[in-house]
């Protein structure tokens, strides 16, 4: 009975909002599809590309149309601002200013037709920080009898410290059919290397793994060429300590102990559709359409580690939504090109089921790029990427009652959220 309970508070903690996880706001929901500086640049308008080798990490069928053997090493920096005004004020997260993740890309050419890669890049992740009093006390709050780690009357399960962080190992294999076509395929080992997750209910830390594919295709004719790359849902699965805030032991100077508890989540499905033009010999323009998958993440379970069996299942009911991407290169020199970018994101979050740890809304992405040649096979890039996201001014439908605070009036308040990003790589191509 003790561990049902102490699963079931897991799941009230996940349910709050935990798995909706704010990414720092670079795409819709909680993922990063910044994985090359390249990329960054041209705000991820890069699957149809056949010419760079940012392009290998969104579509690794990119890799039959080089010649060369190349590895790139790089860095995404990201700083988030997000901030919401309720009942009680103003607020803003207090995350960590500067996010520092990794981007490294290899491509290894076995013959005329093959061509091996191997990738590491951080698709989701997260980090937000809600001071207790955010969101002031409703009817249905818990009221401590005595000062806890929180406010001494708050909405119960009230998300406070996120942070996530899931790395992608993918290994691919890409063959070159013809002059004119490459295909690829290769396999996504998700690794959620850092998963801190608390609320006023409860405190979770842990990691787990998981397992997808992904598939890829370009074809080029003439001054066009068109892309496609679609990336598996994953369900990774959770495992870690909880533990639950207690009032009692707090009045004794005690901690509460911890209790071992699952929770699996599934990564959303992704499918990125492209294509480039060479308006001539120095510039070329790419649009791309994103479709994200979001229905995937809709159910959400937590099992007991004793029995495995589901003792909660919450519904988080997110849509599939689209991200419309523009990207331009220009050659200024034949050492040095230009890169721009502009992309539209839609949210897959409505307000039913509306999530503190993700006050998500369309948003507008700004890139800048530059790549270096520096000879003897080596290129510097840097980028740089402002995200703009629309004002979110969220009432909840349904009050909140002391269970599911999602998408209630607890959240109430006018959300905003921008963020800048700079990538940094060196390449080295033999």
């Amino acid at each position: 009975m003790i561990n049902c309970r102490i699963t079931r508070s897991v799941a009230l903690l996940f349910a709050a909002g935990v798995v909706g996880i704010q990414a720092p706001v670079q795409a819709g929901g909680f993922m990063l599809p910044e994985t090359s500086v390249a990329g960054i640049g041209t705000t991820n308008a890069m699957v149809a590309n056949p010419e760079e080798t940012g392009a290998f990490s969104y579509n690794a069928a990119a890799m039959g149309f080089h010649d060369s053997s190349s590895i790139a090493l790089g860095a995404l920096l990201i700083s988030p601002d997000f901030s919401v005004e309720t009942a009680s004020g103003t607020h803003d997260s207090q995350g960590a200013d500067w996010l520092v993740l990794p981007m490294i890309q290899a491509a290894l050419k076995v013959n005329e037709q093959w061509r091996l890669g191997f990738g590491i890049s951080t698709p989701f992740g997260l980090e937000t920080r809600w001071r207790d009093g955010t969101f002031p006390a409703v009817s249905g709050t818990r009221t401590l009898a005595v000062p806890a780690p929180l406010d001494p009357q708050v909405p119960l399960g009230h998300p406070t410290t996120s942070q996530l962080e899931v790395l992608d190992f993918s290994p691919t294999a890409t063959y070159r059919v013809n002059a004119d076509l490459s295909l690829s395929a290769g396999m996504d080992v998700y690794w959620t290397k850092t998963a801190k997750l608390n609320s006023t209910a409860g405190s979770m830390s842990g990691d787990g793994t998981g397992l997808g594919f992904n598939l890829g295709a370009l074809y080029r004719h003439g001054a066009w060429s068109f892309g496609a790359s679609y990336r598996s849902s994953s369900t990774v699965a959770l495992s870690g300590d909880y533990v639950a805030y207690s009032s009692t032991l707090v009045y004794l100077g005690r901690q509460a102990p911890s209790q071992r508890a699952e929770l699996d989540f599934d990564l959303p499905w992704r499918l990125q559709l492209g294509a480039r033009y060479a308006v001539n010999p120095r510039m070329a323009v790419e649009v791309d359409v994103n479709r994200t998958g979001w229905s995937a993440f809709n159910d959400l379970k937590a099992t007991g580690n004793n029995t495995g069996a589901v003792i909660f299942a919450d519904q988080n009911d997110w849509d599939d939504a689209n991200a419309y991407r523009l990207g331009l290169t220009y050659q200024v020199q034949p050492q040095t090109q230009l890169r721009f970018g502009y992309t539209y994101d839609e949210t897959g979050q409505g307000d039913d089921h509306f999530s503190a740890r993700v006050p998500d809304n369309d948003r507008h992405l700004f890139g800048l790029g530059l790549a270096q040649s520096l000879g003897q096979g080596y290129t510097l890039e840097a980028a740089y990427l402002y995200v703009m996201a629309v004002d979110r001014d969220y009432r909840g439908s349904r009050v909140y009652t002391g269970s599911d605070l999602n998408g209630s009036t607890a959240l109430n308040g006018d959300y905003a959220m921008d963020a800048h990003l700079i990538g940094l790589q060196v390449t080295k191509t033999f």
